[in-house]
């Protein structure tokens, strides 16, 4: 096993660089980008970083000349043969040649395109322009950049001792995690963490760790390279990045109305079982199960993403119901702000009326919290969303409007056409 600590110590980024292959993603990413290379690969998208906790001064923290480094070995990154035979060859969710050849091809001769940074107020602007296909790939090794280059600037000034204790600690904690989870019946959880991580190295220690401490109750990774490595099932569905450029590029209202539902079918004539999946918060929970279309009912599953999750989950439970639907051969995936406290009431007031599984994400690959002073390498909230789609902005209103973004004239737009009424502020904390 890897002694992160004396990596740290004696690290030389050239070496061990944070992101080190076009693969160290989130399957979700490659799943979707396949299905917008089909349908959508001329449509012109711009991402950009936003840090929501704004007492992080990232500009501060983080060298630009380090970050241009890390950003430009990216930039040259390509697919390497035993990659592509991974993804053209290996079985997904039970189904063999889930990426098309014409897919491969395309992505076998891809670079990243380029990036735009500046500083502003203590934080780096960071956009990415370009076909969507493309750019779309730069959000997770953006975010995963940003957050290990703000750890390794807080590791900087540690002694090897006390590296070595500090991980010892984070060890420690990520496995007493594990001992209580590892009792729980029935239980079904994946590696959601690479956007958030501390670093790749604790990323994999993590996978590992819970690999052996749960069993088959870890169900796998959504870190391509680390499946990959491991031998593990990647795991990944859709996100909200589909239906926020799909809206974007509606015409009018009503267009605006069905865009979350011609994302969806898009999406069921390219795949089917487990990969049915609802993501409906996007606009607003209520607004879209109250209007969905019933073929979205026969689907395999939703996942909660905000909000209250089990407000969310009910909501979920009444709509198959009315539909004619037997909850209990349903899927609910818990994904957002999960903590073992949570999983565990989650998975107690859940399992047994619905398939229930999580995935966990940066209280898994990030949580070091109280192990520094001053909570240094506390985690914090950092995304990298698409902002406009050919010219036009985006908008993500989220069943918590903490987490909502986009113009405030589109932002009031979107609620009139989605119906979406008073919402509960909850605090983001990842």
């Amino acid at each position: 096993m890897v002694d992160i600590a004396t990596r740290v110590w004696n690290h030389k980024w050239k070496i061990d660089p944070i992101v080190r292959s076009l693969i160290d993603t989130d399957f979700y990413k490659l799943l979707m980008c396949q299905s917008i290379f089909r349908n959508n690969r001329d449509t012109q998208v711009t991402f950009s970083l936003i840090n929501r906790t704004k007492s992080i001064r990232l500009a501060d923290l983080v060298d630009e000349g380090e970050l241009r480094e890390q950003l430009d070995n990216i930039r040259s990154l390509s697919l390497s043969r035993g990659e592509s035979t991974w993804m053209r060859g290996n079985t997904f969710y039970g189904k063999r040649a889930m990426f098309t050849p014409e897919f491969m091809d395309w992505f076998e001769n891809l670079r990243l395109p380029p990036y735009h940074l500046e500083k502003r107020d203590g934080q780096y602007e960071l956009t990415f322009e370009g076909s969507w296909p493309e750019v779309m790939l730069w959000e997770i090794p953006a975010l995963a950049t940003l957050m290990e280059l703000r750890g390794r600037a807080v590791l900087g000034d540690m002694g090897r001792f006390e590296l070595q204790v500090l991980y010892a600690r984070a060890m420690t904690k990520a496995w007493e995690k594990v001992e209580r989870l590892r009792d729980v019946p029935d239980l079904r959880i994946a590696d959601f963490g690479t956007r958030r991580r501390h670093s790749f190295l604790w990323q994999d220690w993590c996978v590992q760790a819970m690999s052996e401490g749960l069993g088959d109750a870890f169900t796998g990774t959504s870190n391509c390279l680390i499946a990959k490595s491991r031998d593990m099932e990647a795991i990944g569905t859709n996100a909200h990045e589909l239906p926020m450029v799909y809206a974007a590029l509606a015409q009018d209202d009503a267009a605006l109305a069905r865009s979350p539902y011609d994302v969806l079918a898009d999406w069921q004539a390219e795949h089917d079982g487990n990969l049915r999946v609802i993501l409906p918060d996007t606009f607003g929970t209520p607004g879209f199960l109250a209007n969905a279309p019933d073929w979205l009912a026969g689907w395999t599953g939703i996942r909660i993403d905000s909000g209250d999750p089990a407000t969310g989950a009910e909501a979920a439970i009444d709509w198959w119901r009315a539909r004619g639907e037997d909850p209990r051969e349903k899927l609910i995936i818990f994904s957002d702000g999960l903590t073992v406290d949570k999983i565990l009431d989650l998975h107690h007031q859940f399992a047994g009326r619905v398939r229930v599984s999580f995935g966990w994400g940066t209280m898994l690959t990030n949580d070091f919290i109280g192990l520094t002073e001053g909570d240094a390498l506390a985690p914090f909230s950092l995304v990298c969303k698409a902002i406009a789609a050919d010219g036009r902005p985006t908008v993500k209103l989220s069943d918590n409007p903490n987490k909502a973004m986009g113009p405030a004239e589109e932002i009031a737009r979107y609620k009139r056409v989605f119906g979406v009424g008073s919402q509960e502020r909850v605090e983001v904390v990842v």
